[in-house]
């Protein structure tokens, strides 16, 4: 049995994703000691999985909720949204996968000229439609009603009529082997349609994918050309992009220095 303070972490931890000591310590007005020993404590019953400051949700099958994923790393979402948008030229043709990091994307690029853009991710449509100078195409297919995502044979074929000069991809986790991993084998079959109808393809996705895990295989990292993440501390992430070509970019946060 758990004792209250503790049910009460695992409970938010598998609603946010992530739960950090000393966030947990405010919150319960207990000092970060205390959290600590709850969170090894949750983890020696394999209910949590420990990370750098805090643990994060042990679940390997299921997602999180979509509004729980847009505030978890928002900042650093934000950031690379920045990055990648700078990727992009204006008057280019781009795809854009379902997920939160891409749909920062999307808000980024809303400075750019003249965009053709292709998605499967309602939110994403609803942002860009605004644009007058942009044409904004989206796949037809059954609608996840988790996330908006459009998925399914359908939204595959509609994708394979394209060949653009971008795509914008996400992954729900990274593996230390370079493989980049989902929930829903129907969006995974979309994704790998995107990457294989788009010259340049720039995967986007924030440190804490490197702490996850997801039973889908969308593809490799060494398939995409350019990855923007917040931070990696992964070696073995930085020797496949180095061994593969793929230019691993480390996006900044406000009042830090970048690394290309």
């Amino acid at each position: 049995m758990l004792i209250p303070r503790q049910a009460e972490i695992l409970d938010l931890a598998r609603r946010v994703g992530r739960v950090g000591v000393e966030e947990l310590a405010t919150r319960f007005d207990v000092t970060p000691q205390t959290i600590r020993r709850d969170l090894n404590e949750l983890c020696e019953r394999k209910l949590l999985a420990r990370v750098h400051g805090g643990a994060v949700s042990q679940s390997g099958i299921e997602n999180m909720e979509y509004g729980a994923r847009r505030t978890l790393a928002a900042d650093e979402k934000a950031s690379i949204g920045r990055c990648a948008a700078r990727l992009v030229p204006d008057e280019a043709s781009l795809f854009i996968n379902i997920g939160t990091t891409t749909e920062a994307v999307a808000h980024a690029l809303l400075q750019h000229r003249g965009l053709m853009v292709i998605t499967n991710n309602i939110n994403v449509a609803n942002v860009m439609r605004v644009h007058p100078g942009f044409e904004v195409v989206i796949a037809g297919g059954v609608v996840r009603t988790a996330d908006g995502g459009i998925v399914g044979e359908a939204a595959v074929d509609f994708i394979r009529q394209f060949k653009v000069d971008y795509a914008v991809i996400g992954a729900s986790a990274i593996d230390d082997d370079g493989a980049l991993l989902d929930y829903d084998f129907r969006e995974v079959k979309v994704a790998q349609a995107i990457i294989a109808n788009a010259r340049h393809v720039i995967l986007v996705a924030d440190s804490t994918k490197f702490e996850r895990t997801a039973p889908v295989r969308i593809g490799h990292l060494s398939q995409v050309n350019t990855f923007v993440t917040d931070r990696c501390t992964v070696r073995t992430i930085r020797k496949i992009a180095h061994d593969n070509d793929v230019t691993l970019i480390e996006a900044a946060l406000p009042g830090e220095p970048a690394d290309v």
